[in-house]
């Protein structure tokens, strides 16, 4: 890490480089134009060489920064306030070599401490105001003579000179405090406008697979029938005891799955007529019962309490939802798979558990996207074969976010392997809102 500390650990409180150079350049700029048009065009006298040597330093720093960093780059807050800090004391400087508070560039103190108000955390905006104002208190009894015409020299009332040091207080305070304000409200409507898109950006692409979901059903109603015809016909053909008989029957089997998990997709986008209140254990059954023949157990735990069951509506959102990550998590179990609820007055918490090789570190914080495959093959099965669109846990996020819940998605910790995936529901809102229509 540079000295300066350039990072991007704090993108919504920093402020690039390139901007404070830039700022400090059109600073040196107006000082220098200021103190020659003072000592050459009106003839006044000053410290010209002690004034034009503080300007120099601060293009000293300028020059330093732009061949020792990246000026593209962010500064973390605490390095920029140093900055914004040095500019503060440089202009100190500067007001009081040419007459301290009488000087009318003064009120220039309000510049970094305005710049911070906008890009940087209220603490350093609160210290650089205090630095600020402590340097303008010094320079109210302290300072060289304001540059003017020695035959009528200029006495400003010490009453006077105590209201241009509030003035400054005050200013320093109150638009600072309005800039902070202001750009807060500006970063909050930005965050909700990016939330907004990448809500209606997933809801676009649910959308779009809602249409090929129904397209699929219509198209796939007719093969299936025909398999499932045919694998009838060779199921009677055929002996029980015969080589095949078994395989033949589990090709049945499967075309019915098939056909059952169709007629679900065309009740996930039904009317929003009532669904029938059912308690959360017998939800979670009927999800679990299709997966207990695949030869890998899965156990399911449930409070002792069952009076304080939560009852909720039989929506096939929630069905559909929970059915895909327990089908991914029987697809990569070695041996196990936990489902675990709780609850208590406040939440309602479900997690489903496996012995599996658990989630690929790389893409563990994007589960959820649309096409991100979400797990890694079982060891041995190196066919060829992909693992998946990644289309399945991101219609089943969406629609489980659709109902009110919050998930969670992580890998077990060691010494124990495999994955976790933990959905969370507000209980009010899951027995009042799910008990009239799917969301």
């Amino acid at each position: 890490m540079p000295a300066f500390g350039l990072a991007d650990n704090h993108p919504r409180r920093n402020v690039r480089l390139d901007t404070l150079v830039r700022l400090r350049w059109l600073a040196v700029i107006g000082q220098s134009t200021a103190v020659l048009v003072v000592y050459v065009g009106l003839d006044f006298e000053l410290p010209i060489w002690a004034c034009l040597a503080v300007i120099a330093l601060s293009a000293w720093l300028n020059i330093a920064l732009r061949l020792r960093f990246h000026l593209t780059q962010r500064l973390e807050p605490d390095r920029a306030a140093w900055l914004l800090a040095f500019d503060i004391a440089e202009l100190a400087v500067l007001i009081f070599l040419t007459g301290g508070l009488q000087n009318p560039f003064a009120f220039l103190f309000l510049g970094p401490v305005l710049l911070s108000a906008t890009a940087l955390p209220p603490r350093f905006t609160i210290m650089l105001g205090a630095f600020a104002v402590a340097c303008a208190t010094v320079l109210v009894f302290v300072h060289y003579p304001l540059p003017w015409d020695d035959d009528d020299p200029l006495k400003l009332p010490p009453i006077y000179m105590m209201g241009v040091w509030l003035s400054i207080l005050l200013a320093i305070g109150f638009i600072g405090v309005y800039a902070w304000q202001i750009t807060e409200e500006s970063r909050q409507l930005a965050d909700a406008l990016a939330a907004t898109e990448l809500v209606l950006t997933r809801e676009q692409h649910l959308s779009q697979l809602d249409g090929l979901a129904a397209a699929a059903a219509h198209e796939l109603g007719t093969p299936l029938s025909t398999i499932s015809v045919i694998a009838k016909e060779l199921e009677n053909a055929i002996p029980a005891d015969a080589p095949h008989g078994e395989d033949v029957r589990l090709l049945r089997s499967q075309a019915t799955r098939c056909r059952d998990i169709l007629a679900k997709l065309t009740e996930l986008s039904s009317s929003g007529e009532p669904f029938d209140r059912t308690p959360l254990t017998s939800l979670i059954e009927e999800v679990v019962a299709p997966h207990r023949d695949f030869g890998v157990a899965i156990g399911v735990s449930v409070p002792d309490d069952r009076a304080a069951e939560p009852v909720g509506a039989r929506n096939p959102a929630i069905l559909y939802g929970l059915g895909n990550l327990l089908e991914n998590a029987v697809d990569f179990a070695h041996e196990r798979v936990d489902v675990v609820a709780r609850w208590d007055d406040e939440t309602i918490e479900v997690a489903i558990s496996d012995d599996g090789p658990g989630f690929a570190p790389d893409i563990l914080d994007r589960i959820g996207e649309p096409y991100v495959t979400s797990r890694r093959r079982k060891p041995g099965n190196d066919d060829g074969e992909p693992t998946g669109l990644g289309l399945g846990f991101f219609i089943a996020k969406t629609l489980l976010e659709r109902s009110g819940a919050t998930l969670n998605f992580a890998n077990r910790a060691p010494p124990y392997r495999g994955a976790i995936v933990t959905l969370r529901w507000n209980r009010s809102e899951f027995e009042r809102l799910l008990s009239f229509a799917p969301t």
